[in-house]
């Protein structure tokens, strides 16, 4: 029988960082890395999902023949929710680019979904499913998503984009005056 250790947030929340300074370094063998090859990613910017590790380092390559690079990401409000043999990551993440057309600041959501890798031979787990050792097992990234911060100013500014439900009460209010 295979047991599935459920990772403690502190695991997490270091491989979701060691994700985000790769990135923020530009550092493509680091953040690579931290992904299995058979991670997905799906990227509200990019037409379709990449389906492995290898699409989305052809794709980082081909931005940095262009000029690509990451001057910062700065990641806040994060998330952690763990399960046996794995955990959810999500934050936000703000991130400043620079291409050959110039900079590029964006704010994003960002999930990412960890699974724990195998552990090595001297890996211990109490009855808790606990590590007991220092060689806890390795938490890899197995999906990255991105979707754009919804804008706060423009939703305040036009109810109808924020909730149906929030719409309809905004235009029956409408409607009454």
């Amino acid at each position: 029988m295979t047991h599935n250790p459920e990772p403690d947030r502190e695991a997490v929340l270091a491989a979701a960082s060691e994700i985000v300074q790769a990135f923020a370094a530009t550092d493509g063998d680091r953040y690579f890395a931290a992904f299995a090859p058979d991670a997905s990613f799906v990227f509200h910017s990019e037409p379709e999902r990449l389906s492995d590790r290898g699409a989305y380092e052809q794709l980082w390559s081909g931005w940095l023949e262009g000029g690509w690079r990451v001057v910062s990401c700065t990641s806040s409000d994060p998330l952690v929710q763990t399960f046996p043999g794995g955990a959810v990551f999500s934050h936000s993440v703000a991130t400043t680019v620079e291409t050959d057309e110039g900079t590029d600041s964006y704010r994003e959501r960002e999930t990412i979904v960890f699974r724990v890798e195998e552990p090595s031979a001297d890996f211990r787990v109490d009855e808790s499913g606990t590590a007991t050792d220092a060689a806890a097992p390795r938490l890899i990234a197995v999906h990255e998503h991105l979707s754009p911060m919804p804008d706060a100013a423009h939703d305040a500014a036009d109810p109808a984009s924020a909730d149906p439900a929030s719409a309809d009460a905004a235009a029956a209010a409408a409607s009454d005056h």
